[in-house]
């Protein structure tokens, strides 16, 4: 039954009947945690075979030897093989260590205390700086630039990407928005895939926006389907080229979540004239980075086939997880008016809405009872959730039987909350 269809006194039957429930799970000291998207145990040990891959065979396609320095923008063949994943020429991306925040983070800071293209160019010239940031999102997006001191601006976004109406009209009226943050692919935590006309208007915002704005592109889940039939990302580079906007993107990808999440391999495309200014920014904070372990994941992985047929087996592990709990949602949850979910093809994520101002207490009812999960407001710039009622599950890393468990102890927490607000 929907909730607002109740009379009082099912209300508050239902209540006494949920308490009840709810002490239960008290005293069975649950340790359940659905707070990060890790990959599970099963899924890092897909990739085992990287250690000793190499047969000690240290040697590059050009003959390098990747246990020297050198190699500031990476191997030969890890931009070949990770151009595919962002879908851009391999002489456009940078090769970077194990970390695509790491990559991320630089960029900002090289545009904010350097500039892009010249000490003119710095954003840190100007007293304001501001970044555009679609929500629901990506709370170490935020993270950057609440560090920085750069002010965040929440985007609404749909089940097509951020409402480019506003980020048009935003960018086009404040020339000190500087950038947009974007999850194109399976987003964090909705899971949504931007649309073709959502990529088309980003690439065109350099051509509207102040000078030197760019669109930080992180393609963090562009292989991650866990179903066949995802949708598809469009190429936004293609359209940087029609547009003539180069320049004024930067994408970002990583096989954290492909093979070793804590070593794996980082990767980022641009302009010649942008990743040239990296480089020498770049130049002054490292001798090179790990080419002996971009070695190891061009032979792991070896072609976008070989990514493609090693991110199904990743799928494989995922599928059930995902299915526990989007069952057990709809089983609990559908049609009572409790609660709103996406369904994602892909990615870490399941982005679930309470009742407006109940986030952070289902959150603190699941913490009572053993039951992590990621602080309401998470998916908000400077945590601030203005409805209250976003929570990000990831279903990942724990194992089937405990994120069965936690399904079932959250959408309690849930149904407890959403109760008590009525009878309110």
């Amino acid at each position: 039954m929907h909730i607002e269809q109740m009379s009082a006194a099912e209300l508050n039957s239902e209540f006494e009947a949920l308490q009840s429930q709810y002490q239960a799970l008290a005293e069975r000291n649950l340790a359940l945690d659905l707070t990060r998207g890790k990959p599970g145990t099963e899924q890092v040990a897909l990739s085992d075979a990287l250690d000793g891959i190499l047969e000690g065979d240290y040697t590059a396609a050009n003959g390098t030897d990747v246990r020297n320095y050198g190699g500031i923008d990476g191997l030969a063949e890890a931009k070949a093989l990770f151009s595919t994943v962002l879908g851009t020429p391999d002489n456009e991306i940078v090769i970077g260590g194990n970390s695509s925040l790491t990559l991320m983070y630089t960029v900002v800071d090289f545009a904010l205390s350097v500039g892009l293209r010249g000490p003119e160019s710095a954003w840190g010239n100007s007293d304001e700086v501001k970044f555009l940031c679609p929500v629901p999102g990506y709370d170490r997006h935020f993270a950057i630039c609440e560090h920085l001191g750069i002010e965040m601006i929440p985007v609404p976004m749909d089940e097509n990407g951020p409402l480019m109406d506003e980020v048009e009209k935003r960018v086009s009226a404040d020339p000190a928005i500087k950038g947009i943050w974007c999850v194109p692919r399976f987003s964090n935590p909705t899971g949504c895939v931007y649309s073709d006309d959502t990529i088309e208007r980003l690439a065109k915002l350099g051509n509207i926006a102040g000078d030197d704005f760019i669109v930080m592109y992180d393609n963090a889940y562009a292989v991650h389907t866990i179903n066949a039939a995802a949708p598809a990302l469009a190429n936004l580079r293609e359209y940087c080229v029609k547009h003539g906007t180069e320049s004024s993107v930067f994408q970002f990808g990583s096989t954290s979540k492909v093979t070793f999440a804590g070593a794996g391999v980082a990767f980022m495309s641009s302009s010649a004239a942008n990743l040239s200014a990296f480089k020498e920014h770049l130049g002054f904070q490292s001798i090179g980075p790990d080419k002996v372990n971009q070695l190891r994941h061009v032979k792991l992985l070896q072609s976008a086939a070989g990514i493609a047929a090693h991110m199904e087996k990743h799928a494989e592990l995922l599928r059930p997880r995902f299915a526990a709990v989007l069952a057990t949602l709809e089983s609990e949850l559908g049609g009572t008016g409790m609660g709103e979910w996406l369904s994602p093809e892909g990615g870490y994520f399941i982005s679930f809405n309470t009742r407006p101002g109940l986030a952070r207490e289902v959150v603190k009812l699941a913490a009572d009872i053993g039951v992590a999960l990621t602080p309401a407001g998470a998916t908000y710039p400077y945590g601030n959730d203005p409805e209250d009622s976003n929570i990000r599950l990831a279903p990942s890393y724990p194992s089937l039987e405990d994120v069965q468990a936690t399904a079932e102890a959250f959408v309690l927490c849930v149904k407890l909350a959403s109760i008590r607000q009525a009878l309110r």
